[in-house]
């Protein structure tokens, strides 16, 4: 038997051309067929070495029909597990039978698993912490009513305790209160009200009422107990003393559309029990908030709608992670859009790119800046085109790292705006007073375009539509974008990747995986393919090889240590070291509603050592922050090993 050989240049030529004519054949004999065949051309063609070897390849993952879940935030873990979690999935009847899903995808094996869900966290924050874990906190406490929904006048019902004795007051669910007409509402949870408190005052002693607060709803249907202005309100049951000291407020009780309210709870996933474990509850209900870990390892979370469905004033919070509990931080206080674009910044300071997903002031809040965490303070930085159409636009920390440039990519008008922009901006951060600088447009104007840093320095952005979640723009039912491109930071262009095959809009992720792949999921649309009916969550999962993966025999580390100090040296086995050109640390990501603080790529100092290479730790914390990291070594021809895991300590 003769020896395996790859056929001749040659002949696979032959071969190709031999499949052209064949389905030119096919076309001619039979024109009812063009697109069939037009379809297997298309196929040929971009599962073509040449052209993987160009643009990529993307493939379909099969996903068991028990696991296919409506993606709402995504993580990668330091086991190499990627976290799905949907909550209740952007479904109501899912939320109100508390039908809560998380499941784990291992690349490894393709496996997938469940994980026991304890409370709604759709559209909470993430972030990692400093040890691995994942720290999950805020979500969903009350869905959206729309206005044509509200068939019961309903508000925010101040409850107030003017009595300082006899300790906190509880009122149960269905409390009835009554207004001067005689119109009846009824409490929808129960609710606490602390005593009031006494207070010594320029030698006086003042009284300060106790407060709480709770949704209310009218008894009756209709617009009779409609009041557009503040008004006091009586508590029924009570007299004398009490039905003095105890009574509502509200400012007043509509038919208008109620927003989603945010949840308070807060969870470390722990990636090696694979398990929820709850931590101390946050100081305000927060939905759509934005987390990211500080320099000295504590994090502050940041905006987000509280249980009534009120942007929250700027009043942030700080997690403390050795006491797994959250602390008021009204140093911080600062005023934020809903899941805005943060980045940490070499010097500790938090840079705010301007984009966000959309809840809060038209104006308040939206312009890009630095902020000092430490005074407090803010930078604006100008010079953004397009300075109205930040929302749902990406934003990134340009690789590697240490450059201090950050990137926001595409973007829309406010609201549910059909406006959106193919712009992008470049900050440079190192500058003194640092500006965007127009970078080069994307192809098509795009929103939730998804941004994974690739390690080779270069950017892949993927997905996104470039009408509100996938909908009408110019004139098309539906917008979603199918093409992808590469960014190459250093020569500032655009390259034209291979095009995906599932369209992601809205609630959509992309995540690098260890063996140098990219994992896309999600994807929401508000309306079907006619643009006449609801859209469905999209439940496909796909995955990129970029092009360096069909470029040749990949480095292999064979060995080395698990942590690495910052600042300091470590040695990592591998038979490649001659050939071995750049290192680089990449943060795992944590993403949801393309908002992603924690991925990073980090150059490393190299030094080769004949079987293995010397590779050396920047010593910055705003550089590289205390935690997991993927430790890729690339090879002259750009190609990237297997990552291993370190702990940078």
């Amino acid at each position: 038997m003769k020896p395996h050989s790859r056929p001749s240049p040659a002949r696979r030529l032959m071969s190709g051309l031999v499949t052209l004519v064949v389905l030119a054949v096919v076309v001619i004999a039979n024109r009812p067929m063009v697109a069939v065949a037009g379809e297997a051309l298309h196929a040929y063609q971009i599962n073509r070495q040449s052209y993987k070897e160009r643009h990529g390849h993307w493939a379909r993952l099969p996903v068991p029909r028990g696991f296919k879940v409506n993606a709402i935030h995504a993580a990668l873990l330091h086991t190499g597990k990627v976290l799905i979690i949907a909550g209740s999935g952007n479904n109501k009847d899912a939320f109100e039978a508390e039908s809560f899903r998380t499941v784990l995808y291992d690349p490894r094996d393709d496996e997938f698993t469940e994980v026991p869900t304890p409370t709604d966290v759709f559209c909470a924050g993430h972030t990692f912490l400093p040890d691995g874990k994942l720290l999950v906190a805020g979500g969903t406490k009350s869905y959206e009513v729309l206005e044509a929904d509200v068939e019961h006048a309903a508000g925010v019902m101040k409850f107030k305790n003017e009595s300082p004795d006899g300790g906190p007051r509880v009122f149960p669910k269905g409390t009835r209160l009554l207004s001067a007409t005689g119109e009846v509402y009824r409490t929808r949870s129960k609710v606490t009200v602390p005593a009031a408190r006494k207070m010594a005052h320029h030698g006086q002693i003042m009284v300060h009422a106790g407060e709480a607060e709770v949704w209310a709803d009218a008894v009756a249907k209709g617009d009779r107990p409609v009041v557009d202005s503040p008004a006091q309100y009586r508590i029924e049951g009570l007299t004398g003393t009490d039905a003095r000291n105890l009574y509502g407020i509200a400012e007043k009780i509509t038919r208008e559309k109620q927003e989603y309210g945010g949840d308070r709870t807060s969870y470390e996933f722990d990636p090696l029990t694979e398990r929820y474990v709850r931590t101390g509850n946050m100081r305000d209900h927060r939905w759509y908030p934005t987390l990211i870990g500080l320099t000295g390892g504590d994090v502050i979370a940041v905006s987000g709608l509280d249980q009534f469905g009120r942007i929250l004033p700027g009043r942030n919070e700080r997690y403390l992670p050795a006491q797994r509990r959250w602390v008021a931080a009204p140093e911080l206080k600062r005023y934020f859009p809903t899941y805005p674009g943060l980045h940490l910044m070499a010097d500790g300071r938090v840079f705010y790119s301007g984009s966000n997903s959309g809840y809060g002031s038209d104006t308040e809040g939206r312009t890009p800046g630095l902020w000092d965490v430490e005074r407090n303070t803010f930078q604006p930085v100008p010079g953004l085109r397009d300075a109205g159409m930040n929302e749902t636009s990406s934003s990134v920390l340009l690789p590697p790292a240490q450059d201090q440039r950050v990137m926001i990519l595409g973007g829309g008008g406010i609201g549910e705006s059909e406006e959106s922009t193919a712009r992008t901006g470049i900050a440079d951060l190192d500058e003194p007073d640092p500006r965007y600088q127009p970078g080069p447009d994307l192809p098509r104007p795009a929103r939730y375009l998804s941004t994974v840093v690739l390690p080779d320095d270069t950017v892949l952005t993927t997905g996104g539509s470039s009408g509100y979640r996938g909908g009408p723009y110019r004139g098309q039912p539906r917008s979603d974008l199918f093409n992808s491109q590469i960014y190459h930071p250093r020569q500032n262009v655009f390259e034209t990747a291979a095009e995906s095959t599932v369209g992601r809009n809205y609630h959509s992720e992309a995540i690098l995986l260890p063996d140098g792949r990219v994992i896309t999921m999600g994807g929401d649309p508000l309306y079907d393919r006619t643009g006449k009916n609801a859209g469905t969550f999209e439940k496909r999962i796909e995955i990129y090889s970029p092009p360096y993966l069909f470029q040749g025999d990949r480095p292999v580390i064979t060995g080395g240590p698990v942590a690495v100090d910052r600042g300091g040296a470590a040695v990592f086995g591998t038979p490649d070291a001659n050939r071995i050109v750049s290192a680089r640390l990449l943060r795992p990501s944590a993403v949801t509603h393309v908002t992603d603080v924690d991925q990073r790529s980090v150059a490393l100092g190299l030094r080769s050592l004949g079987n293995a290479v010397e590779v050396t730790v920047p010593e910055k914390s705003g550089v590289v922050p205390s935690g997991w990291y993927m430790l890729f070594l690339m090879n002259e021809k750009g190609v990237p090993s297997v990552a291993r895991w370190v702990r940078v300590r």
